[in-house]
C-alpha cells in the first residue's frame, strides 16, 4: 500500500482526520526546514507538504509568496532541496509531499524531476499549475514510480472539469475550501459541506480540505466531513520574524506548538 493510502486508511478506521501541515523549502534557509520537518513530525503530523519556491504561484497567498520570495533572494537550488529532504531518510516517518510549479518540472525535465523526487524520499506530488484534464502523460510518469499525483479541486470546478481530474488523481483530493489563494479565513465557507458530500458519490479516494485553514476549531469541524486537513500560511507566517539564530528558534518552538494543537483536532483530541 502507497505510504499516503495507509495514513488516511489508519485515521479513517479510528474515527479521525489526517493533518498535513505545509513548509516553504529554504525558509529562512534549508537547515531551518529540515528542523520543521522534524518538528512537526513530533507534533504528530500525517502527512507533511514540502512547498519548492517558485518566483509566480498561482495560488499563494501573501504569507506563502513571501515565504517563497525569502528562500529564493537566497539563491535556493532544486538540487539542494532535494539533498535536503533525501538527509531526512528513516528520520521522519510522515510521508512528504512535494508541491510544486509544473513550470519548475518542465524545466528540469518531468522524468529527471519524478526520479530526484523518488530518490529524495518524496511519496507524492502536488502540481497546482498543471490541469488535471491534460496531466495524463505526466500522471502516467508519476504512477510508474510509484508517486501520488495529488490533484486539487475547488468549488468552482465543473462537474465536467472535475470528473476528468479525477480520473488522473491519486493519493488523496485536494478539496480547496474557498475560491482564490491560500492564507488563514476567520470562518470556512458555508457551502463547503455540500462540496464535499458531491466528492464523496464521485471518488474513493480521501478528501483533504486545504485554503484556510488556521485554528483548531476549524479543524474540527471537518470531522464526519472529510479525512484530512491541511494547514498551511498560519504556520508559515511563524518564519516572517525569524531574522537570527534566536527569533528562528522562536519561531520553530511556536510553528511546533501550533501545530501540536492542530494535530490534536484532527485526531479528535
Amino acid at each position: 500500500m502507497n505510504p499516503i493510502a495507509e495514513v488516511f486508511s489508519q485515521r479513517t478506521t479510528a474515527g479521525q482526520l489526517a493533518f498535513i501541515p505545509f513548509v516553504t523549502a529554504g525558509d529562512p534557509d534549508l537547515s531551518v526546514t529540515t528542523r520543521v520537518i522534524t518538528e512537526l513530525a513530533h507534533a504528530g503530523a500525517d502527512l507533511i507538504e514540502v512547498g519548492f519556491p517558485y518566483s509566480d504561484p498561482i495560488a499563494d497567498g501573501p504569507v506563502i509568496q513571501a515565504s517563497y520570495t525569502r528562500a529564493l533572494n537566497n539563491k535556493i537550488k532544486l538540487v539542494d532541496i532535494f539533498a535536503a529532504v533525501e538527509s531526512l531518510k528513516g528520520q521522519v516517518k510522515p510521508p512528504l509531499l512535494a508541491m510544486v510549479s509544473y513550470a519548475i518540472i518542465f524545466r528540469h525535465g518531468p522524468q529527471a524531476f519524478v526520479d530526484h523526487a523518488v530518490k529524495a524520499g518524496f511519496s507524492g506530488l502536488i502540481v497546482p499549475d498543471l490541469p488535471g484534464d491534460e496531466a495524463a502523460e505526466f500522471a502516467k510518469l508519476v504512477d510508474a514510480a510509484d508517486l501520488a499525483l495529488i490533484q486539487l479541486v475547488a468549488p468552482t470546478t465543473p462537474a465536467e472539469r472535475m470528473k476528468k481530474i479525477l480520473e488522473q488523481a491519486s493519493g488523496f483530493v485536494y478539496c480547496i475550501a474557498v475560491a482564490g489563494t491560500t492564507g488563514a479565513r476567520e470562518a470556512l465557507p458555508g457551502d463547503l459541506a455540500a462540496m464535499l458530500k458531491s466528492l464523496r458519490a464521485t471518488t474513493t479516494l480521501p478528501l483533504a480540505v486545504g485554503f484556510g485553514l488556521s485554528r483548531p476549531d476549524q479543524i474540527r469541524a471537518l470531522h464526519g466531513l472529510a479525512n484530512g486537513g491541511i494547514v498551511g500560511s498560519a504556520l508559515v507566517k511563524h518564519l516572517e520574524a525569524a531574522t537570527n539564530a534566536e527569533s528562528t528558534v522562536v519561531a520553530v518552538q511556536r510553528i511546533a506548538a501550533a501545530a501540536r494543537e492542530l494535530a490534536l483536532a484532527a485526531h479528535g483530541k
